[in-house]
């Protein structure tokens, strides 16, 4: 239990290390991830509430991912306020990259661990979050 948890890269950290010579930060293919995995047609707003972040914050991140023609704002029809967000076809050629990359990183880093290892380690992680809850 010595291990200094300051020294220790997190998966994301290795991730966006891999991921930059694809000229996009965290913050940028972290919203991808989410804008792919909540559904595309999202509104910003739906989407950054999934994201758990401030509506500013988020359409600088658009305006940078749009900028880059990975990501697209269409007119809401019911809402001419409203823009939702899709993935555009270099959008959706990223994605595929980082599913590729982080597949390969996830299996490098559980390299000699057995799904039975996997799953207590997951036991042990999922009682370690209700404990925590029940601290709240």
């Amino acid at each position: 239990m010595g291990v200094e948890l300051g020294r220790v890269k997190s998966r994301i950290q290795v991730l966006d290390e891999r991921l930059k010579d694809l000229g996009v930060t965290q913050a940028r293919w972290t919203t991808m991830v989410y804008l792919q995995q909540g559904g595309e047609g999202l509104t910003q707003r739906e989407l950054a509430s999934l994201m758990a972040i401030e509506n500013p914050t988020l359409v600088r991140l658009l305006d940078s991912l749009e900028q880059q023609d990975l990501i697209e704002r269409r007119a809401c029809p019911n809402d001419r306020r409203a823009r939702r967000l899709y993935l555009t076809d270099g959008g959706r050629d990223f994605m595929e990259v980082l599913s590729v990359r982080a597949n390969e990183l996830r299996e490098g880093m559980l390299e000699g661990v057995s799904d039975n290892d996997v799953e207590v380690a997951l036991k042990v992680f999922h009682k370690i979050m209700e404990n925590a809850e029940k601290q709240k």
